[in-house]
């Protein structure tokens, strides 16, 4: 969901996690992100994806593949 603040909160939450990947908006409207760190917190991530920040209105996580690459931090991209 786009013009929440989802992808500041996500960059936000996901560095508090000690997270690497990356968030962007799409086109669609949707929030895309790639996550990269310990099983255990990359889940402790997506269940709070599942409620983004206050102002969002979260309706689906999905979960599309694995092994996408190799990061050393979290960051915002642009609109893809």
């Amino acid at each position: 969901m786009q013009g929440v603040g989802y992808r500041a909160w996500a960059d936000r939450t996901a560095r508090g996690l000690g997270l690497a990947g990356w968030v962007r908006n799409r086109h669609d409207g949707a929030v895309e992100t790639v996550l990269q760190g310990p099983p255990d917190v990359v889940a402790e991530m997506l269940r709070r994806c599942e409620r983004g920040p206050a102002a969002a209105r979260v309706t689906r996580v999905e979960i599309v593949g694995e092994g996408v690459g190799i990061f050393d931090r979290f960051e915002v991209r642009p609109t893809a």
